[in-house]
């Protein structure tokens, strides 16, 4: 089943954090990932607003798993830490 990566994020770092997006995007795409939501204009209707939502639809919840985990991801990351607060999941989709 496919599977959606989903991020809220406060950017604390633009500089850094730019580093991190810049490395992601390929880490995403590598593992089968692509961009559904990035960014764009939403409602917050309950829980903590962040200014930035990325949603990201994967082959399935163990490819987005890997990706997470893979060291093209890692590296990206690393720029992120110290440069957002950010909660991020993977959930199965229905379809």
């Amino acid at each position: 089943m496919p599977a959606l990566w989903i991020a809220h994020v406060t950017v604390t770092d633009a500089d850094a954090y730019g580093r991190y997006a810049k490395l992601a995007g390929p880490a995403i795409e590598k593992h089968g990932g692509h961009f559904i939501a990035r960014a764009g204009r939403f409602v917050q209707l309950e829980g903590k607003e962040r200014p930035r939502n990325v949603v990201a639809k994967f082959p399935s919840v163990e490819a987005a798993e890997e990706c997470y985990n893979s060291p093209e991801y890692q590296e990206a990351l690393s720029h992120a830490r110290g440069a957002a607060e950010r909660e991020l999941l993977i959930v199965e989709t229905t379809e």
